[in-house]
Parts: structure tokens; C-alpha cells; sequence
């Protein structure tokens, strides 16, 4: 029997162990859900915590419940490891790490060429390797291709390469990783049937395209359209408060058309590790091949530049007050990027919070879902939301988290900043919107 052929044959009757490096918010729901439907899973991470956690039965993802998990972890169907040398047991490998952007706004590999090196040094014939880290276009076939053919082996004959981007969207109760569609796209035509046959085992619905770079494409689209359509937005945002026309009225209104139109909403700024990071990778890669992105890097200056226009909707609304932003207690209501997570990543409030405190203000927070606000050594103080909303000059919503009592916040607090609309049912003389 062909490599393909036995690969194929334990893919379809799940007895092929499956391995996932990186163990966050992309490769612990993937490998629950292999688990879930048979598959012998081994989660590799260099966080010994991630890896104690999960042996345990212990979720650390808002996604994936400890009920989910436990059961699997008790089965053997789960388990975790930084121990890399187990590779060498697996018939396929998926790549889940992070993938960020350097200060310079050019793409740190460095996280994939580790797993790549790792994953050549243990590779064996027969071998399904998937990368799902959000990249540039050609990553998979010009930097782990040559890594992995270092062994001797032959793509598409020996071990199967593709590419398959993650499309998770933490907090999302409808569309999780079971039921949102899997782009797959391979080096060979045997690498492509591979991964789609590996995927189907698990999820609903797998769409498989011809090649790698045009998988690693449609992940660069999807979020390029967000991002561009944000920035269009929240200049929209600018444009009404300038001229006093709501612009959230504007939008619901607009949102009515039934054709040739989608509703974007505008923020305090982008955060999350897709959204603001993904566009710039397709920035990059095109400089290298002479054309200008000039649609992303505009859109990227608007979404940079709106938690310095909240900062000011903070400074004119306390001025109305006649109190200055120096001296002055201001409130973060939600510092998580998004509603109704517990992720910091990218947040705008940690940029917000910085800006108010150049400006001499005294800044706390407070969110349901996030403990400890530190990131690259900055830290923001947290304070109880009650006693926040009594005691402080401004609270300002950044984060619309549903577990909140928008009404008790309108009763109760001074003066509002609320840049995501939650107080649209509420209202009040002390509200002001972005």
C-alpha cells in the first residue's frame, strides 16, 4: 500500500495519531474536536502550564468547557507534552502557533520555524504536516517546504504539506471551530485530497482549493475586508462628530438596504490578533513585489488613530464638566478586545489607558473577564465596577460585554464616554457617544 494510500486508510478509520502544536485559542478547540471523533490526540506546547492544565482536564480557553475535555482526557484520547521528540510518533502534525508582527511591521516567523525544524527532525514517511498559523502568501511552500524536504522525503509521495487557515472567532456561541467552514489548500494535488479527508473527519464542511498560497490568501481577504471596512467606518465616526450627526443612527439606518450593503461599527480601535495584524502581512509581501498596498495602510492609520480620538471625546466631555483630564479619575468599563472575552491581545484599551495617563489622569478598569490587565509591562489598576462607577470622574465604555448593567451604569455614574453604543437603550444627559 502507498504512503498516501495507508495515511488515507488511518485518517478515515481515526487511528492515526494526531499531533497540534500550539495549544491556544486555535489549536485547543481543533484538537477537542478531533479527540471528540476518535482520534488519539497529542497536544505539544511549550507552556508547561497549558500542557498541566490540560492534563488535567482543565480548559483555559472560554470556548472549550471542562466538560468537554475531562472526558476526553480521561479516555487517553487527549494529552499534552513540551516534550517535541514525540513527533516522531505521529501521522499528522498541525501547526497552530502565533504568528505576529514585529514592531516594524514585517512578519516574525520565528514561532513556525521552530515548529517546522522540529517537526523535519522527526518527520517519517507517511506524514500529514498542516500549517494553520495566519501568514503571507507562499510561506508554506518557501519556508516549511525546503525545512521539511531536508529529511530526504518527497512532498505529495513521502509526507503531505497544505495549508489550512484558522477562522476561529473566540466567544462566538453560533459558529465555532465544528461548524465553520475549513479552507484547505495543498502543495500536490495528493496533499490537498489528504487534508480534506483529515478535516471531514471532524468538521462539517471542508473547502479545498488548489494550492497553498491561494488557502493562505482567502485568511488575508477575509480579515483585509474587516480591517478596510472598519477604517471607512470609524473615519465616518470622525466625519459625523464633527458635523453632530449620530453616526450610529446612521448605520442602523443605512443597514436597512437589503442589497449592497453590510453594517460595520465603529470602536475605539482594533485589538485581537487577526484583525489588526493579518492586513499588514499582505502589506509586506506585496512591497517585496513592488506594488504599494495603499487601501491597507490607510485603513491601518484610521483604526491607529482612534484610541487618540477617544482620549480627546474623554477630554471635551470633562471639560464640559469643567474638570481637566490631569487630576481627574477615569474608568475603563471592559479592556478585552471584544465582547464577552477574556483576551487583551491588541486591545485599544491598553492604548487608551496609556494616552490617559501621559495626560495625567488616574486610570482603572474593571471586566468580568479579565483578572490582571498587564501586557509588556505596562499594568493598569483594577477596581471594583460598583464602587468605580460611584467614585470616578469618567467611566468609558471600551469593551460592551453583555454581562454588564448598562442601566445601573447610566443611574449611577457621573459623566459616560461610551464608544461602542451599549447605552443605546439607556441614554441620559451624562452619555456621550463616539
Amino acid at each position: 500500500m502507498s504512503g498516501v494510500m495507508q495515511l488515507q486508510e488511518q485518517i478515515r478509520n481515526r487511528t492515526a495519531h494526531v499531533g497540534v502544536l500550539g495549544l491556544g485559542y486555535v489549536g485547543l478547540p481543533l484538537a477537542v474536536e478531533l479527540a471528540k471523533v476518535g482520534f488519539r490526540v497529542t497536544g505539544i506546547d511549550v507552556s508547561r502550564e497549558k500542557v498541566d492544565l490540560l492534563n488535567r482536564g482543565v480548559s483555559y480557553v472560554l470556548d472549550v468547557s471542562d466538560a468537554e475535555m475531562r472526558p476526553l482526557v480521561e479516555a487517553g484520547k487527549l494529552s499534552a507534552t513540551t516534550d517535541f521528540s514525540v513527533i516522531a510518533t505521529l501521522d499528522t502534525a498541525n501547526i497552530c502557533v502565533p504568528t505576529p508582527l514585529r514592531k516594524t511591521k514585517d512578519p516574525d516567523m520565528s514561532y513556525v520555524v521552530a515548529c517546522t525544524e522540529q517537526i523535519a527532525k522527526y518527520l517519517k514517511p507517511g506524514t500529514l504536516v498542516i500549517l494553520e498559523s495566519t501568514t503571507y502568501p507562499g510561506t508554506t511552500e518557501e519556508l516549511l517546504l525546503p525545512t521539511l524536504e531536508r529529511s530526504g522525503l518527497k512532498v505529495g509521495e513521502d509526507f503531505f504539506l497544505c495549508f489550512s487557515p484558522e477562522r476561529v472567532d473566540p466567544g462566538n456561541e453560533r459558529f465555532q471551530t465544528r461548524n465553520i467552514p475549513k479552507v484547505v489548500g495543498g502543495v500536490t494535488a495528493a496533499c490537498t485530497q489528504t487534508g480534506a479527508l483529515f478535516y471531514q473527519q471532524a468538521l462539517e464542511t471542508v473547502v479545498p482549493v488548489s494550492s497553498t498560497s491561494v488557502a493562505e490568501m482567502v485568511k488575508l481577504l477575509e480579515n483585509t475586508f474587516r480591517m478596510i471596512n472598519i477604517g471607512m467606518v470609524n473615519e465616518l465616526a470622525m466625519m459625523c462628530d464633527r458635523m453632530g450627526v449620530n453616526v450610529w443612527e446612521v448605520i442602523d439606518a443605512a443597514a436597512t438596504k437589503p442589497f449592497g450593503f453590510m453594517p460595520f461599527y465603529p470602536g475605539p480601535g482594533l485589538g485581537g490578533h487577526c484583525i489588526p495584524i493579518d492586513p499588514f502581512y499582505l502589506s509586506w509581501k506585496t512591497k517585496q513585489a513592488g506594488i504599494e498596498a495603499r487601501f491597507i495602510e490607510l485603513a491601518g492609520y484610521i483604526n491607529g488613530q482612534m484610541p487618540r480620538f477617544v482620549v480627546d471625546k474623554v477630554a471635551d466631555a470633562l471639560n464640559d464638566h469643567a474638570k481637566p483630564v490631569k487630576g481627574s479619575h477615569i474608568h475603563l468599563l471592559g479592556i478585552a478586545y471584544k465582547r464577552d472575552i477574556d483576551d487583551l491581545r491588541e486591545s485599544p484599551a491598553l492604548d487608551v489607558a496609556h494616552l490617559l495617563q501621559q495626560r495625567g489622569a488616574r486610570v482603572t478598569y474593571s471586566d468580568p473577564y479579565i483578572a490582571v490587565a498587564e501586557h509588556d509591562g505596562f499594568h493598569l489598576e483594577r477596581m471594583d465596577e460598583e464602587e468605580a462607577l460611584t467614585a470616578a470622574d469618567c467611566v468609558v465604555i471600551i469593551t460592551d460585554h453583555r454581562k454588564v448593567d448598562y442601566v445601573k451604569v447610566g443611574a449611577t455614574a457621573k459623566l459616560i464616554v461610551d464608544t461602542r453604543n451599549a447605552m443605546k437603550q439607556v441614554g441620559g444627559a451624562n452619555v456621550v457617544r463616539l
